[in-house]
């Protein structure tokens, strides 16, 4: 698929340029047009060659990679939207599907309704990766927050949101509720994301963003075109914001 090329070539780049855990967007293998052509182009995940190959190129280049997500067959008429984590040594060393299914209604032209095709997993996902405590999620996760209350209070200093926010949503709403989580949780935030024109006429948002957690953006992509953005990431940063602001761990009393 077209997808994959330009993902392996971007992760090639990235780990180039020095980049050791490199994250991709949601949908990374396809963006599907239909849902005939959902369930004619995945696979079960025993039988999804593009696991494997990502396996491998994570292995070559020695970095620790997730794929933000891909489309993977649980059943005959459903998939799950899953993110891959695989470790230097090209293993699997996490899964996560996504929780919260994006069915909405933004307008009177455009209606979503991701529960008709997709499974939703059930299982908040946490798994260290270098030297960080990562905490997973997926696109419309992002916008409910006790999931990501839940990840600080268990530890978690890292946050990634692969996401393939629609145009109008990302532009009202993406950066603001990324930044929003960074800040509640004391946590870096990586968000790498779609942009551009899809095969079903679907517009992405993109601006793909690396926040710290002060809430400031690090590193970005400022447009919806295909790239790559890169950051350090501070371990002193994180515990200096939860050691002055330790909302991330304090209960609110009803």
């Amino acid at each position: 698929m077209d997808n994959l090329t330009v993902a392996e070539n971007l992760i090639r780049q990235a780990a180039s340029d020095g980049a050791k855990f490199i994250a991709t967007p949601e949908n990374t293998s396809l963006m599907q047009a239909s849902t005939a052509d959902l369930f004619a182009n995945i696979f079960y995940e025993k039988d999804f060659e593009a696991v494997e190959n990502f396996a491998a190129l994570a292995k070559e280049l020695s970095i620790d990679l997730l794929i933000g997500s891909m489309a993977v067959k649980v059943s005959n008429n459903k998939a799950a939207n899953r993110s891959y984590l695989f470790d230097q040594n090209g293993t699997v060393k996490a899964r996560y599907d996504k929780m919260h299914m994006f069915d909405v209604t933004i307008n009177q032209t455009e209606t979503w309704q991701e529960s008709a095709n997709y499974q939703a997993g059930d299982t908040p996902v946490m798994v260290d990766v270098g030297g960080f405590k990562l905490g997973l999620s997926i696109c419309y996760d992002l916008r409910f927050a006790a999931l990501y209350k839940h990840y600080a209070a268990q530890g978690v200093n890292l946050i990634t949101v692969p996401a393939a926010f629609t145009a109008i949503t990302g532009k009202a709403h993406w950066e603001v509720l990324l930044r929003a989580r960074a800040i509640e949780t004391s946590s870096y935030v990586m968000a790498p994301a779609q942009g551009g024109v899809h095969q079903n006429g679907r517009a992405t948002w993109g601006r793909s963003l690396i926040i710290n957690p002060w809430g400031e953006v690090i590193a970005k992509i400022d447009n919806d075109a295909p790239g790559i953005c890169i950051a350090d990431i501070n371990p002193q940063m994180i515990a200096d914001m939860r050691r002055k602001i330790p909302a991330w761990r304090q209960q609110t009393k009803l």
